[in-house]
């Protein structure tokens, strides 16, 4: 199996909120999910873990695309508007930093329109351990 296979049968939480990875490579991945109403805070839009939860697919896959095992050890979330439901959200995580013990990526999350709903970083710590 490769990482993108990996992650989207092993990561059970990320699968029963409708996450999936649909793209991955050493410099970029993408998470998708469509928000549907159990998404939906008490303002009636995307709750914001909901959206986390998509960014931090995208980190771990591409923390994760060379097969060894990383954690996150710190992450940001600044949210910039807000996602309806049927939105569908796409999560593109970029390399900041490849360094060999403490990565560090960037995510955009857009809806289908490109619209930046939010904006992440993350940081990892890749342990001496495989996939």
């Amino acid at each position: 199996m490769n990482i993108q296979e990996i992650l989207n049968h092993n990561d059970r939480f990320a699968r029963n909120t409708g996450c999936q990875i649909t793209e991955v490579d050493a410099e970029h991945a993408v998470a998708e999910m469509t928000v549907t109403s159990d998404h939906l805070n008490g303002g009636n839009v995307c709750q914001g873990g909901a959206l986390f939860t998509l960014a931090d697919l995208a980190i771990a896959a591409l923390m994760n695309f060379q097969g060894q095992l990383t954690f996150g050890i710190s992450n940001s979330i600044m949210y910039v508007s807000s996602a309806h439901e049927g939105d569908v959200l796409r999560a593109e995580a970029v390399s900041i930093s490849a360094h060999p013990k403490i990565p560090s990526v960037e995510v955009r999350v857009t809806n289908q329109d490109g619209r930046l709903i939010c904006h992440v970083t993350g940081m990892g710590y890749r342990k001496n351990l495989s996939l």
